[in-house]
């Protein structure tokens, strides 16, 4: 049996370029990230005269938007090659942020927003984590691992430098700059990572094709379609979708939550970092558990540690209790990044994985649209964060039991392949 470490340099030895691409990829959807566009939200609103109502909605409708086109344009994926395909998401983030740094009310406003969640959030991710799940096939945990380091990276540093640039040229500057380091790196990344991208590709095709090849196994290929047919979909669908719902709930609130328990916006959004490394552990350790026991085993597991963590600070007085919060929320981030990307190859094939996947990007973003609003109307209606984050454990609690369930159904396998 390979080392942990073995196991990771065979992954360069495979395609360095392609796993450094999806690394890349996953740091710089975070200009589309809420934990990133959430520090320039004081800004804009004071600069607009916008209200956290009115902030919230603009921010709902942009996402809402970018959660509808998401099957869409996610399934091109599918269509195109990779690098032109990862070229245009990389044109359209350096839009999105050039664009926003010169919006003139509240209009263009909304345009903004949607441009910088799809293609950030929505496109950037997916291109990154697709690729991995793609390509990828005995170390395919593994890969995804690596690819998510890069959402760690950029949790853990773009916020902080995006709150000292505006300090010294303010916002528009500041996501200014974003537009120009994408041009200056990323894109030319993306050109030279994947310019050999062709040959890995055809060889991929040819282990698709044969029935003993690596890249099928036993796995039938479904359609989008079919596995909208399928009804563990909808079972596991309120457990994989509590994440996004909850953690993006917290990390928007989260000054309001430290308000309400007598703590220091500093010290809370300061234990970010333990959410970091958290996650960066969680990510390198659930690689190789995926690998060996695979995905459909992982993910039953993945939601205990965030109920543990709304439970863990609805109870909490005392501001030491953040860190295991961040703690348990940075371990959760890394069994889903990790479990649920490498679950749709596993369960439906990666023929249509493209497809597949920004069907579920698309839910993603929209319950990541959802949860911010969501609690702030079970606050707004006076219940206390105690209420408030026990209803998100019981809420995680139950997602966890449907996902259990829906590991252990029988698949309704599709009839026909040509559909």
């Amino acid at each position: 049996m390979k080392s942990p470490i073995t196991a990771y340099r065979q992954l360069f030895v495979t395609n360095a370029r392609l796993v450094v691409f999806s690394f890349l990829m996953a740091v710089y959807s975070s200009f589309g990230q809420t934990y990133f566009i959430g520090v320039f939200g004081p800004q804009i609103q004071a600069e607009f005269g916008l209200s956290h109502t009115l902030w919230g909605s603009i921010y709902l409708a942009g996402t809402l938007t970018s959660a509808l086109l998401m099957p869409f344009t996610g399934a091109l994926i599918d269509r195109f090659s990779l690098s032109g395909y990862a070229l245009a998401v990389g044109l359209a983030l350096l839009a999105a942020c050039a664009y926003i740094s010169v919006v003139a009310g509240p209009i263009t406003l909304v345009l903004a927003i949607f441009l910088l969640r799809h293609s950030g959030q929505g496109l950037a991710s997916h291109v990154s984590i697709t690729s991995m799940a793609r390509y990828f096939d005995r170390d395919r945990g593994r890969a995804i691992a690596v690819a998510s380091l890069g959402y760690s990276v950029g949790e853990a540093v773009l916020p902080f430098l995006a709150v000292v640039l505006i300090a010294v040229v303010g916002w528009r500057w500041t996501y200014g700059s974003a537009a120009i380091l994408i041009g200056m790196t990323l894109i030319p990344a993306t050109l030279w990572l994947l310019s050999n991208h062709g040959r890995f590709h055809r060889q991929y095709l040819k282990q698709l094709s044969s029935a003993e090849g690596p890249a099928t196994g036993n796995t039938v290929s479904w359609t989008r379609g079919q596995v909208l047919r399928d009804l563990r979909f909808y079972v596991m669908s309120p457990g994989i979708l509590s994440s996004s719902l909850i953690g993006t709930a917290f990390f928007f609130h989260h000054l309001n939550v430290a308000h309400a328990k007598g703590w220091s916006g500093e010290w809370i959004t300061g234990t970010y970092i333990f959410y970091a490394l958290a996650g960066v552990i969680t990510l390198l350790l659930a690689g190789p558990l995926i690998d060996r026991f695979r995905a459909v085993r992982v993910i039953q597991v993945m939601l205990i540690p965030l109920a543990a963590g709304c439970f863990m600070l609805a109870v909490a007085d005392h501001a030491f209790w953040v860190i295991p919060y961040m703690l348990m929320l940075g371990v959760h981030t890394g069994l889903i990044h990790t479990s649920v990307s490498a679950l749709w190859a596993e369960l439906y094939g990666t023929r249509h994985l493209g497809a597949i996947k920004s069907l579920y990007l698309a839910l993603m973003v929209l319950a990541s649209a959802l949860g911010p609003v969501i609690m702030g109307v079970l606050m707004d209606a006076g219940l206390s964060i105690y209420r408030v984050c026990s209803i998100f454990g019981i809420f995680a609690s139950v997602g966890a039991l449907l996902i259990v369930a829906a590991m252990r159904m029988r698949p309704n396998m599709p009839s026909d392949q040509s559909t």
